[in-house]
């Protein structure tokens, strides 16, 4: 009797107290989990939020002291060249800056700045290179008369040598001229539409000037390892610029007058003498450049070539805390001296 009544008590309370406190307890659990979830959830939010607020301030701040390192090479490039105009150290040639002083990387505006703290935590690092120096592709078309926008041969011959200096295969100058010219004609192993519709995505050839030299690795299997070997040497510039050769390197010297290595037979030497040449003059000077050319090949060249430039990089880093900021100012200098940027990125090419 008494068990008949114990059972029809529990049946109606329904679920056994037991059971009960253990769904109590895995409700309680759930809640917790949730909670610490959110927790969480709202944690990482506020961190990450605090580090993009101060990542913005922080490139923010270095931006700013890039532009000041644009604004101080601008001073010091003015100065320098001022001072050596008035000294007498005249350059030669025709183009941008002829009949300026010459500029030659052993003057004061190519000495590296820094590194300087600007201010508590913030240092920065400069360098100023004469981009004038070195091979512009752009030169690989011809711009004025008859043969407007169709290869030039002086100049894709001068490119073939300075790849063959580089170890690079000479074929690929054929590539490049196609990449640059306006018809879709392919030069002797150059490549056009035809062949970069072929890719994956596919797309076509450029058709006008070169703006970064990073461009060709648009070329389907130049690959990095050729485009590092001649990044040093080459350089996408107006195709009216000139080509200093007071500050260009050997192979951009030698690839001028094919056949020939008056320069890279001894590279270093020529650095060596080039570093030791006084501020204020020319090495080699025009006439030392001259004498390997026969009469024709020299003809040929000598509009591209002068002792005077216009176009430099400067290349700062910013380094706040443990961070670091690259960037990299294209600066044009007038007859006057006036420097400004025209081009700004935050890779070198």
């Amino acid at each position: 009797m008494i068990a008949s009544r114990t059972a029809r008590a529990l049946r109606a309370c329904g679920t056994p107290p037991s059971r009960q406190r253990g769904i109590a307890m895995l409700v309680a659990i759930l809640l917790v989990a949730l909670g610490t979830i959110v927790a969480a959830a709202v944690a990482y939010e506020s961190a990450m939020t605090a580090r993009r607020g101060s990542a913005t301030l922080s490139f923010e701040e270095s931006l700013l002291v890039a532009e000041g390192a644009e604004a101080l090479a601008a001073y010091g490039l003015k100065t320098v060249m001022q001072q050596l105009g008035s000294s007498g150290g005249r350059g030669a040639g025709a183009g941008a800056g002829a009949g300026g002083p010459i500029v030659s990387p052993t003057q004061p505006w190519a000495e590296p700045y820094g590194p300087v703290e600007v201010v508590p935590g913030v240092t920065l690092e400069a360098s100023l290179e004469d981009l004038q120096g070195r091979f512009n592709l752009n030169w690989l078309v011809q711009i004025s008369g008859p043969d407007t926008g169709k290869p030039d041969p002086v100049m894709v011959d001068s490119f073939k040598y300075l790849l063959h200096l580089a170890g690079v295969d000479p074929k690929w100058a054929d590539k490049v001229v196609d990449w640059i010219d306006k018809d879709d004609q392919a030069q002797n192993e150059g490549a056009e539409d035809g062949t970069y519709l072929g890719q994956t995505p596919p797309y076509r050839a450029a058709n006008q000037f070169i703006t970064s030299t990073s461009e060709l690795l648009a070329l389907p299997g130049f690959g990095r390892e050729n485009y590092m070997k001649i990044a040093p040497y080459i350089v996408a510039l107006p195709p009216d610029s000139k080509l200093n050769i007071c500050s260009a390197k050997a192979i951009v010297l030698d690839s001028l007058n094919p056949g020939h290595q008056d320069y890279t037979s001894d590279a270093a030497g020529f650095e060596k003498n080039r570093a030791a040449a006084p501020p204020n003059t020319c090495f080699p000077d025009a006439n030392a450049f001259k004498a390997p050319f026969d009469q024709q090949r020299y003809g040929q060249i000598s509009g591209k070539v002068v002792t005077t430039s216009s176009y430099f990089r400067l290349s700062s880093l910013v380094t706040i805390g443990t961070t670091e900021f690259n960037l990299y100012s294209l600066l044009f200098m007038n007859p006057q001296y006036v420097v400004f940027p025209i081009q700004r990125s935050f890779s070198p090419d």
